[in-house]
Protein backbone atom coordinates (compact mmCIF):
# COMPACT_ATOMS: atom_id res chain seq x y z
CA UNK A 1 0.00 0.00 0.00
CA UNK A 2 2.65 2.56 0.93
CA UNK A 3 4.22 2.04 -2.72
CA UNK A 4 0.78 3.31 -4.08
CA UNK A 5 0.33 5.47 -1.97
CA UNK A 6 4.09 7.15 -3.03
CA UNK A 7 2.78 6.70 -6.38
CA UNK A 8 0.54 8.88 -6.22
CA UNK A 9 1.90 11.32 -4.20
CA UNK A 10 4.41 11.68 -7.39
CA UNK A 11 1.59 11.60 -10.01
CA UNK A 12 -0.08 14.58 -7.88
CA UNK A 13 3.02 16.34 -7.82
CA UNK A 14 3.85 15.86 -11.68
CA UNK A 15 0.17 16.78 -12.36
CA UNK A 16 -0.13 20.12 -10.12
CA UNK A 17 3.32 21.67 -11.85
CA UNK A 18 1.85 23.11 -15.12
CA UNK A 19 -0.67 24.92 -12.96
CA UNK A 20 2.10 26.34 -11.50
CA UNK A 21 3.81 27.17 -14.39
CA UNK A 22 1.00 29.17 -16.21
CA UNK A 23 0.50 30.89 -13.13
CA UNK A 24 3.80 32.22 -13.61
CA UNK A 25 3.43 32.76 -16.68
CA UNK A 26 -0.06 34.70 -16.81
CA UNK A 27 1.95 36.78 -13.92
CA UNK A 28 4.36 37.48 -16.12
CA UNK A 29 1.99 38.27 -18.96
CA UNK A 30 0.09 40.61 -17.01
CA UNK A 31 2.93 42.71 -15.42
CA UNK A 32 3.85 42.91 -19.45
CA UNK A 33 0.77 44.15 -20.52
CA UNK A 34 0.76 46.67 -17.55
CA UNK A 35 4.10 47.67 -18.14
CA UNK A 36 3.19 48.23 -22.21
CA UNK A 37 -0.27 50.25 -21.15
CA UNK A 38 1.66 52.65 -19.04
CA UNK A 39 4.62 53.61 -21.60
CA UNK A 40 2.18 53.78 -24.28
CA UNK A 41 -0.34 56.03 -21.57
CA UNK A 42 3.24 58.21 -21.00
CA UNK A 43 4.52 58.36 -24.37
CA UNK A 44 0.67 59.63 -26.08
CA UNK A 45 0.20 62.06 -23.34
CA UNK A 46 3.91 63.35 -24.99
CA UNK A 47 2.74 63.60 -28.17
CA UNK A 48 -0.44 65.44 -27.23
CA UNK A 49 1.24 67.71 -25.62
CA UNK A 50 3.99 68.52 -27.92
CA UNK A 51 1.29 68.60 -30.69
CA UNK A 52 -0.96 70.79 -28.48
CA UNK A 53 1.83 73.65 -26.97
CA UNK A 54 4.28 73.15 -30.27
CA UNK A 55 2.64 72.54 -33.38
CA UNK A 56 -1.01 73.49 -33.04
CA UNK A 57 0.46 77.14 -32.62
CA UNK A 58 1.88 77.29 -35.71
CA UNK A 59 -0.66 75.94 -37.95
CA UNK A 60 -2.79 78.34 -36.16
CA UNK A 61 -0.44 81.37 -36.92
CA UNK A 62 -0.45 80.01 -40.75
CA UNK A 63 -4.29 80.07 -41.56
CA UNK A 64 -4.13 83.23 -39.76
CA UNK A 65 -2.21 84.38 -42.05
CA UNK A 66 -3.55 82.81 -45.07
CA UNK A 67 -6.59 84.16 -44.10
CA UNK A 68 -5.51 87.67 -43.43
CA UNK A 69 -3.68 87.48 -47.18
CA UNK A 70 -7.02 86.58 -48.99
CA UNK A 71 -8.77 89.57 -46.83
CA UNK A 72 -6.57 91.54 -48.64
CA UNK A 73 -6.63 90.68 -52.09
CA UNK A 74 -9.27 92.47 -54.12
CA UNK A 75 -12.78 90.97 -54.79
CA UNK A 76 -13.84 89.89 -57.99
Amino acid sequence: MSTVEGEDALLLAVASAPKDRRRRLRSILLALMAQYTIVTMIVGLSVAGILRYAVTPQIVAKFEAIEAALKRLPSP
